[in-house]
């Protein structure tokens, strides 16, 4: 299985069902997804798997990665601390989409409390088709890079 065509999805306890709902819908569009997200509704910690997201995407073994806590804030800080990670969090599409052609994100935060599930499946449609459009924005997105080292 190929990382140009797979991303990882997590999400705690709050999530669960949405996650799901990703996952199917991610499918569809064609994207091999790798699901390592609790399966149970037993209280979770979202670090634990922002963090484990994000490290799949990091390492290379998936392109993209999808995230999903109750308000999605959480998750996407635990992810933004591993090398390498840009995520967002986006209640609309625009944003979705922007993330992806401006800052080149490789994650997406999601608030199954924030936004039901038609519209966060609008929000990972903008995300899974924008590419990153370079030219500017990729001297902005260095300038993210170099706060890391």
């Amino acid at each position: 299985m190929s990382s140009e065509n797979q991303i990882v999805l997590s999400s705690d306890h709050a999530a669960i069902e949405l996650r799901q709902a990703v996952a199917d819908h991610a499918k569809t569009l064609g994207w091999d997804v790798l699901d390592i997200g609790p399966t149970t509704p037993e209280s979770t910690h979202y670090p634990d798997h922002g963090a484990a997201a994000a490290r799949e995407v990091a390492s290379g073994n998936c392109k993209l990665g999808i995230v999903l806590c109750g308000t999605g804030q959480g998750i996407m800080m635990a992810a933004n601390k591993v090398k390498d990670i840009r995520c967002g969090v986006c209640s609309d599409t625009f944003s979705a989409r922007m993330i992806r052609e401006h800052n080149d994100a490789n994650m997406l935060s999601i608030g199954a409390r924030v936004v039901g599930e038609g519209l966060a499946l609008e929000i990972v449609t903008a995300f899974l088709n924008a590419e990153f459009e370079g030219g500017r924005h990729g001297t902005r997105v260095d300038m993210i890079k170099a706060l890391e080292a």
